[in-house]
């Protein structure tokens, strides 16, 4: 999951400049009719009864009789919702997944770099020690530590992903997922580039960031720094391998149908229209089943790609415009309207 920075189910928040929301139409969504709605309201489905709201509750429970055919999953979603446009498009798309690493439970010559657990003393909100003082070693010899990694990119680029699958020395597969963050705010390592001139703002991806530290070591870690925020991670052991990490609602979430959002905006466990523009276009219904300290704004969403070295090429390239458009309960919508 993606660092959760939230309460389990908020609903849309009225900021003090209350943003422009849109009542639409379902017509009016672009490939609405081709979706495979039936996949939309299964994940729907895995997180309904978490949603905050009690005019959520009937809706639930006739989305589980709903749930027999793609053609009574379209009719569901039409019947008891209303697509609301929340602030301005355009929309910024972007991916992420669930790495997959090699690691060890001890540390060794080539496992050297560790995923930390939560440390007992760190409150929520509190702001403790910064990325650089924590790889610095400050935590060292505490028995916080929960796998080894042989890469401290890999380790960087599994904090911003919140989740991950170890694959040990000792043939076991850990599932980790987000524990807590040290209370401070995420800083773009690619918008720095851009900002020091070493990359346009096309450049930028996380395979270019890898590279990059990789090739320079010195300057490379010193550039990771540059972000802050650092996430301790726990063990996940209720898991098949099968499903998808652990999402801010504490369900699993599911490729190509979850999304992380910001619940500022968004009402978490609704049903997300995501009409993402680009190379790989997406006209899809997926549900916000996440967060991040990243996604920012009323539209504003990271798309879960799964799990994998194929997830990760396929979501670290992703940074597109277009539209989200929730799916809200029919009077829910038409309160977001002005009066008059």
């Amino acid at each position: 999951m993606r660092g959760l920075l939230c309460a389990l189910g908020l609903a849309v928040a009225m900021t003090a400049t209350p943003l422009p929301a849109q009542v639409l139409d379902f017509e009016n969504l672009e490939g609405w009719q081709a979706d495979d709605h039936r996949a939309a309201l299964t994940a729907f489905l895995t997180t309904c009864d978490k949603i905050n709201g009690d005019d959520w509750a009937p809706i639930c429970g006739l989305a589980r009789a709903a749930n027999q055919s793609d053609a009574s999953a379209k009719a569901f979603f039409e019947l008891l919702f209303k697509p609301v446009l929340i602030g301005t498009p355009p929309a910024l798309f972007t991916g992420y997944y669930e790495p997959e690493h090699e690691g060890s439970p001890i540390r060794t010559a080539r496992f050297a770099y560790p995923l930390y657990g939560r440390p007992p003393e760190l409150k929520d909100g509190q702001t403790y020690y910064t990325r650089a003082q924590i790889e610095s070693g400050i935590l060292r010899g505490r028995g916080l530590e929960i796998a080894w990694l042989e890469d401290p990119v890999e380790v960087f680029f599994l904090q911003i992903q919140g989740s991950g699958r170890i694959h040990m020395t000792n043939g076991h597969v850990l599932r980790v997922g987000y524990a807590g963050r040290n209370g401070y705010p995420y800083r773009s390592v690619g918008q720095e580039m851009i900002a020091r001139g070493m990359r346009r703002p096309d450049e930028v991806s996380a395979q270019d960031i890898r590279a990059y530290v990789r090739s320079n070591p010195l300057g490379g870690m010193e550039l990771l720094y540059i972000n802050p925020s650092y996430v301790f991670f726990r063990k996940i052991g209720e898991l098949s391998s099968d499903q998808g990490p652990i999402g801010a609602l504490g369900r699993p979430i599911t490729p190509m149908r979850t999304v992380a959002v910001d619940p500022e905006f968004t009402q978490m466990g609704a049903p997300v229209w995501v009409e993402k523009a680009g190379r790989n276009p997406i006209r899809s219904l997926m549900v916000a089943q996440d967060t991040g300290g990243a996604i920012k704004g009323a539209q504003r969403a990271d798309i879960f790609y799964g799990t994998g070295d194929a997830a990760g090429d396929a979501a670290g390239t992703i940074k597109d415009g277009g539209r989200m458009i929730v799916l809200l309960p029919i009077d829910r919508a038409y309160a977001l309207l002005p009066e008059g």
